[in-house]
């Protein structure tokens, strides 16, 4: 009777020493969260449009110092009418965790935009320098989220 409940017993902890093995063969472990080459391709190339329109600033900076109202909503409704698209996109490919705040700052600068353009097309100055300066604030802090390996 003795040795039959030892063996019992000895089945029951290799039985739980099989399960807790299996439950941490380190497979289960987190790892670290990385972009896909895919999504990083994609990234990249919608990068490089945020960027270029990015780099019209100095331009768009002159034309509302001018109080340039129809060339300033030429540049906005031109070369800068597909930085939302290409924020989106970008967004659709970061890490889950970093979707949130991408799509915040992402519709804070659609929002200066819009702004700048209804102070244009108002031609009121004060609001087209306050609408600037969110401008030129939204494509610095959405460029924070861009991953590094995508602006090189």
């Amino acid at each position: 009777m003795l040795s039959a409940l030892r063996r019992l017993a000895a089945f029951c902890l290799c039985l739980a020493l099989c399960f807790g093995l299996a439950a941490c063969d380190g497979s289960a472990k987190a790892k670290t969260a990385t972009i896909s080459p895919d999504d990083m391709g994609v990234i990249r190339r919608q990068a490089e449009g945020f960027t270029e329109a990015k780099e019209r600033l100095p331009e768009l900076a002159k034309l509302v110092n001018q109080r340039d109202w129809t060339f300033t909503r030429n540049l906005i409704h031109g070369p800068m009418q597909e930085v939302g698209r290409e924020m989106l996109y970008i967004n659709q490919r970061l890490l889950p965790q970093d979707r949130a705040a991408a799509n915040e700052l992402a519709t804070a600068l659609k929002e200066a935009l819009a702004d700048l353009d209804e102070a244009a097309r108002l031609q009121d100055g004060a609001r087209l320098q306050k609408a600037y300066v969110a401008v030129a604030t939204g494509f610095s802090n959405y460029e924070v989220v861009i991953p590094a390996q995508a602006l090189s």
